[in-house]
């Protein structure tokens, strides 16, 4: 119930990010809201650094557990812009509490990161992209007093959006769906692999 509650919450922040996404073109110039001044565009180009908060549910393949739990953590990236065209790279390292036990195994992700490529397209200082790449990270299992944990990597794919507020800072809302490749536990005496869809939000300074 408590992870049921947590995900709708969770849902909920990043249904009202995606609104304020929509509507921030609209806000009128009285607003604090950030104005690229007359004749000018917002400005993607260079280094950022973040940070992030979400919520991730997903499955442990040839098992009947089913991790999920909130997860966060730090991004960093560049990016290069030529007109509303923009693409870079980004990196990011997260912490899980996703976790699940069906009788006789426990299993959790403490820890993933991943290495993509994104590629936007803004309208000044909002900016839709789409990213692909590498994801790694650990797969613990548990049944008893036994545990193994392995470093497992896949691939990972997603979709977001980002606002700029002001000429340093930017607000995303984020899915991605990563997939770990199996390996063998022989807690399990089977090949298991994690699957996962993370929804997050987080903040970037741009340098």
């Amino acid at each position: 119930m408590k992870k049921l509650i947590l995900a709708l919450t969770l849902a909920g922040l990043a249904v009202a990010a995606a609104s304020t996404v929509a509507s921030a073109a609209d806000l009128p110039r009285s607003t604090s809201y950030y104005q690229a001044p007359a004749g000018s565009y917002y400005n993607w180009a260079g280094a950022y650094a973040g940070a992030n908060v979400g919520y991730q549910w997903g499955k442990v393949k040839n098992t009947n557990t089913n991790p999920s739990g909130l997860e966060g953590g730090l991004q960093l990236g560049y990016n290069w812009q030529n007109g509303q065209f923009v693409f870079g790279g980004e990196t990011d390292l997260q912490i899980s509490g996703a976790d699940d036990t069906f009788a006789p195994f426990k299993f959790s992700n403490p820890w993933f990161g991943t290495l993509r490529g994104r590629a936007g397209l803004a309208m000044n200082n909002i900016m839709f992209y789409g990213t692909l790449g590498l994801a790694y990270g650990s797969v613990k299992g548990e049944t008893g007093a036994l545990s193994e944990s392995k470093m497992q990597v896949g691939w990972t794919a997603g979709l977001g959006a980002e606002v700029g507020f002001t000429p340093q800072w930017s607000a995303k809302v984020e899915y991605l769906y990563a997939d770990l490749s199996n390996r063998t536990y022989s807690i399990t005496g089977s090949e298991n692999g994690l699957s996962t869809s993370i929804l997050r939000v987080g903040v970037n300074y741009h340098f």
